[in-house]
């Protein structure tokens, strides 16, 4: 027997176990729009959204825009985009209802409407997850990459745009020549400065259109940083089953989390704004300590639990934080190299933050997979391990953990385990990655070809010699001994 698919005309057939919408769905207005529904927006934004709409008695409803894949819209269309939240905290899984979102359009398909829902005059804030391709920008001098195909059509065809930062610009221009208030622009990414580097993007882009209207955007608009915080392991087709079994009906949208989470906001808005600190967001002055804490003390050990995780064998997470040489190895990179470079944010003691950090780690229930945070590595390298290096040769001390941590990405780079088993890397370099792994005729030529990435570790560890011998000492270990005995000898 098919089992029914979670829709408004299924809601009386939803089980008991789900906590339901405490608002009218019928008050909803799209005021919002987010670019790039993924699962991380579905278990984040979109849940303080709910929340706020149910404290605050809110009209704040959702329209969500895909750039590329229809997949999004096609989970939650025939849904008429209702979805479910599965809260995960080791044995024990919560669910609930998340119903702001209001439509789906894949812009690919539709351009005219995706536009046409951004510049609406009742729209006052764009969140985004798009990642920091999304973006355009050359991470080593901050540049619009104009060269880009999206941004270089974007830039002939400003009208019809295919980019974010196209359809940024596109929305706001038209609220431009309507003399109306630009809609704030939130950078929801895992990035420092998220907010600043979405405004350089569309300031840049906007200058090569119309000199005023960038100086219209500069005047009036508002690009905040945040912070987003919350481990979104990707849905499986066992979730998808094990829900359906658990709510009653099938829910192709769903999306689970582990408990925590956390949203800090720069207090820089354009226009009208949902109170989602009502919802547990923190709007604050400064968000600079909360990012540099958590990239810092949370990404940055992922990264080194999904590289020497992945390369000793283990799928996920919580099985690296149990294994004897692995776990003792992430709690002394994390106290004693990384915690000394990070500021504490008001009110933030960092070793409870820290030792909260390692919890939730241990999660099992999560099944959040090492294959998974190892993706897109080039990008996430930078800011997660490299500026704490930084830091660290800043201050005279040590970095051979920090070292090995960037010695396992280069060895998962390469695409092949210890044992010469395959690996499926996924990353904007890959095919880069490969062809240095191929040129490569030891342990050595290897580092050198990826430290010549100058858009990873740019112009200064490219050519920092002791940063070289620190990695290449942690490389060979890692090559010879294996990635738990290279980390136990570290602990």
């Amino acid at each position: 027997m098919t089992m029914k698919r979670l829709s408004s005309d299924t809601l009386n057939e939803l089980s008991y176990i789900v906590k339901t919408p405490g608002y009218d769905r019928a008050a909803l207005r799209p005021r919002l729009v987010h670019l790039g529904v993924g699962a991380f927006h579905r278990a984040h934004q979109a849940v303080y959204t709910e929340e706020t709409n149910e404290r605050e008695a809110g009209e704040w409803g959702t329209t969500g825009i895909s750039l590329r894949s229809p997949t999004a819209a096609s989970q939650l269309a025939p849904q008429d985009h209702l979805y479910t939240v599965g809260t995960m905290d080791g044995e024990r899984i919560s669910y609930r209802l998340i119903s702001n979102m209001m439509r789906m359009i894949t812009a690919p398909e539709a351009p005219e409407a995706a536009l046409a829902a951004l510049a609406a005059p009742e729209v006052c804030a764009v969140t985004l997850t798009i990642t920091e391709k999304g973006y355009a920008l050359d991470p080593a001098t901050g540049r619009l990459k104009t060269e880009d195909p999206d941004i270089a059509a974007d830039l002939q065809t400003p009208e019809a745009p295919r980019s974010a930062i196209g359809y940024l610009a596109a929305a706001l221009r038209i609220r431009y020549a309507a003399s109306a208030l630009p809609f704030t622009i939130i950078s929801c990414d895992n990035l420092p400065s998220n907010g600043a580097r979405v405004r350089e993007a569309v300031l840049q882009y906007a200058g090569r259109i119309d000199r005023d209207f960038a100086a219209w955007i500069e005047r009036e608009g508002a690009f905040p940083d945040t912070m987003v915080d919350r481990i979104v392991p990707a849905t499986t087709p066992e979730d998808i089953t094990e829900t359906a079994e658990a709510i009653r009906l099938r829910d192709d949208a769903h999306v689970k989390a582990e408990p925590f989470r956390q949203w800090v906001i720069e207090n820089k808005f354009a226009a009208d704004r949902p109170q989602w600190e009502a919802a547990g967001a923190q709007i604050v002055e400064d968000v600079a300590a909360f990012e540099t804490a958590k990239l810092r003390l949370l990404n940055g050990p992922h990264s080194a639990i999904a590289y020497l995780g992945y390369l000793s064998g283990y799928d996920y997470v919580h099985q690296v934080m149990d294994d004897v040489d692995l776990s003792p190895f992430i709690t002394l990179l994390m106290d004693e190299e990384i915690l000394p470079t990070v500021t504490p944010p008001a009110g933030v003691s960092l070793p409870s933050y820290t030792e909260a950090l390692r919890e939730r780690f241990l999660n099992s229930a999560l099944r959040h997979r090492t294959w998974q945070i190892a993706m897109d590595g080039s990008q996430k390298l930078p800011q997660r391990l490299l500026d704490t290096i930084r830091d660290r040769q800043k201050m005279g001390l040590p970095y051979d953990r920090l070292a090995l941590a960037v010695a396992a990405w280069i060895a998962y780079a390469r695409g092949r385990t210890i044992h010469g088993e395959k690996i499926d890397v996924r990353d904007p370099l890959s095919a880069r990655f490969a062809e240095i792994a191929s040129a490569s005729s030891g342990v050595d030529s290897l580092l050198q070809g990826f430290l010549s990435l100058g858009e990873v570790f740019g112009d200064d560890l490219s050519r920092d010699l002791g940063f070289a011998g620190t990695v290449l000492t942690q490389l060979q270990r890692l090559m010879t001994d294996g990635p738990q005995a290279a980390a136990g000898a570290l602990s």
